[in-house]
């Protein structure tokens, strides 16, 4: 029998643009995608899709990738398939626009991963780079009631366990955990493969699974938010700058010295 793996990815906001195409909407307390730069997978789902796909190289698996949100961009969401992944279901509703909820993420995919009928193996990556939360993979394992090992750089399964090389303060620790069980990974397990150009005209030939919130028979409690954002916003920086002057440069320093002087800076 195939390993059946889950990867959780997230699309998220490239954290590589310019600040000055950084943006915020204030009444919609949200961020405003800039038009000509496109969203990308989070850094370490990319990461947790390249351990699933490790594991296909070594032995027979399926890899199905998830993710949820309220609108996506399919060439980027697309990306896993070229990289290898076997399936994309992406859980797209306006009722999931509340992703700072861990909780609210985590029972959407937890309720996603029910419907496919479960996996062996559930893979995420350590945390998302919009709000660096690190907790929906942990929500997920509690709700599904699975075995969490949390930091890999390593993954493997080994007949009916995973044992994965995990992250410590001064090296790593081999940790094993009877499948079914959910791992985070980190960057450590190294780059994520490229897509091949095969890959890629695979991935344009696949259609997604998109379910709604009525498809996962979500019902209204269920989308009750338990946290909410109160405020978003771009902090103030308030500088200021003297240029110091005299008529030499010694005399700029004597003057630089009596101003951090009479500031008690020395």
């Amino acid at each position: 029998m195939p390993v059946s793996i889950a990867v959780l990815a997230k699309q998220v906001v490239d954290p590589e643009m310019p600040m000055a195409a950084f943006r915020i909407d204030a009444d919609a307390k949200a961020v405003v995608p800039p038009p000509n730069i496109p969203p990308v997978v989070n850094g370490f789902d990319e990461n947790a899709v390249e351990a699933a796909l490790q594991i296909k190289d070594a032995q027979e698996a399926a890899v199905t990738v998830i993710s949820t949100g309220t609108a996506f961009a399919l060439d980027v969401m697309k990306k896993p398939l070229s990289m290898g992944a076997d399936e994309l279901v992406l859980l797209q509703d306006d009722a999931f626009s509340n992703s700072i909820d861990s909780f609210f993420t985590a029972q959407l995919l937890a309720a996603a991963i029910r419907k496919l009928g479960g996996f062996d193996l559930i893979i995420c990556g350590r945390q998302a780079s919009d709000w660096d939360n690190a907790q929906v993979p942990l929500g997920v394992a509690e709700i599904l009631g699975l075995s969490c090992i949390a930091l890999g750089k390593k993954v493997e399964v080994k007949g009916d366990k995973v044992s994965v090389e995990r992250i410590t303060s001064d090296g790593y620790e081999v940790v094993e955990a009877p499948l079914p069980a959910l791992v985070t990974v980190s960057n450590e397990l190294g780059q994520p493969r490229y897509p091949t150009l095969r890959g890629i005209m695979a991935a344009t030939r696949k259609r997604p699974t998109i379910w709604s919130a009525a498809d996962l028979g979500a019902d209204a409690s269920q989308l009750e938010p338990r946290v909410t954002l109160q405020e978003l916003f771009v902090p103030v920086r308030d500088q200021q700058c003297e240029i110091i002057e005299g008529e030499d440069p010694a005399d700029a320093g004597r003057q630089l010295a009596l101003k951090l002087r009479e500031a008690k800076l020395i």
